[in-house]
């Protein structure tokens, strides 16, 4: 299964990716390279793509159809095919399965990442472990629908394709498309989520049963372990910064508060300053569109950290002192500033994580290809 960026200036493999996965349910091997993203290359650019999933499907002895393709870097610039593609045979001649490959693997992908992205569980379903694990990347260029991520989950759960769609693009609604570090939506962005059924368990095919839900769940924690590490290691950052709502007519809406809160530049740029300047945070609580069902001023009710500061849509009284030194503290550690909505009484709830806005995160894009 695989979920994809929305930027009309998709990249090669992107559009390559949703050729070979409209054509069949099933995949073998994914290739990825960093560097150059293959995007805004033209019918060259994706001829490049074509001849790599070639040479990729003559290495491994795996039909062509098989073979799904990542790329990251800088946009506009082809990938260097007289490198990649003598590598080939030496990438396929040492594929292994130990933790030091995979932290290799989650290595390599990297580009201004500071940290490699990896989680790992396992779950009961129908009496069988079902292990599950995954590496991310991503650091700059990151915003809902997707961010400029790459993902790839595998798992060894035995699950229909339509099931494991349908999973694997709720998890991502409930992960990959909840951060944002700086309002820019990728041109590369690529999550695919293998299943190879060797678990054993009985195959789930009811989306509704509780297998299914339980296979759902252990996706979404690692897409949202991944992807709030991806917020959290967002260019120049020096906190997470995680909004919660709670209290709207529906859990979409509260998502969509909660990504406006972590987009909004003026709120980011207050918590990298260690100004607790919530009225930031209100308003873009207030500007979130599309919220499908508007929500009253006189209901909104707002923390940040253990510091309530709007009550019924009053301000209160508050230590502003020990409310910077709150940001203060959490920046200081690069951990996580909370904040927490409330926008009524209604059931939906939702999270979105960002990050704060650092004089590094200019200086790295302003300086990225010079």
């Amino acid at each position: 299964a695989g979920i994809f960026t929305t930027n009309l200036m998709c990249a090669a493999p992107v559009a390559f990716c949703k050729k070979q996965l409209a054509g069949k349910p099933t995949a073998r091997a994914l290739l990825i390279n960093a560097g150059q993203a293959n995007a805004a290359t033209g019918d060259a650019g994706f001829a490049d793509s074509q001849a790599t999933a070639d040479a990729l499907s003559k290495a491994l002895g795996v039909a062509g159809d098989d073979i799904l393709l990542m790329s990251t870097g800088v946009i506009g610039q082809r990938i260097k095919m007289d490198k990649l593609l003598p590598a080939i045979d030496v990438l396929a001649a040492n594929v292994e399965a130990s933790t030091a490959a995979a932290n290799a693997a989650a290595t390599a992908i990297c580009t201004t990442d500071l940290v490699r992205k990896t989680i790992a569980i396992e779950v009961d379903i129908g009496g069988k472990k079902v292990r599950m694990g995954g590496m991310a990347k991503g650091s700059g260029m990151i915003h809902p629908n997707m961010a400029t991520m790459l993902g790839v989950v595998t798992c060894d759960a035995a699950v229909s394709p339509e099931v494991w769609r349908g999973i694997t693009s709720r998890a991502g609604t409930n992960s990959f498309n909840q951060i944002s570090v700086d309002g820019d939506t990728s041109t590369n962005d690529s999550l695919v989520c293998f299943a190879s059924g060797k678990a054993g368990n009985a195959v789930i095919t009811d989306a509704n049963s509780a297998d299914a839900k339980l296979l759902e769940q252990a996706l979404t924690a690692v897409c949202r372990g991944l992807a709030k590490a991806i917020a959290w290691d967002g260019e120049g950052a020096t906190c997470l910064i995680e909004c919660n709502v709670s209290g709207a007519m529906d859990d979409e809406d509260a998502r969509v508060i909660a990504r406006s809160v972590v987009c909004s530049s003026l709120a980011k740029a207050a918590i990298f300053g260690h100004d607790p300047n919530w009225g930031r945070l209100a308003c873009a609580a207030g500007y979130a569109s599309p919220v499908k069902h508007n929500f009253n001023q006189n209901d909104l009710k707002l923390s940040l950290g253990p510091h309530q500061l709007m009550d019924k849509g009053q301000p209160l009284a508050f230590d502003a002192v020990a409310a910077s030194q709150y940001l203060k503290d959490v920046t200081g550690v690069h951990g996580t500033c909370v904040v927490d909505i409330s926008v009524g009484s209604g059931p939906g709830k939702g999270q979105a994580w960002g990050c704060d806005l650092s004089y590094d995160y200019v200086k790295i894009n302003a300086e990225y290809t010079t």
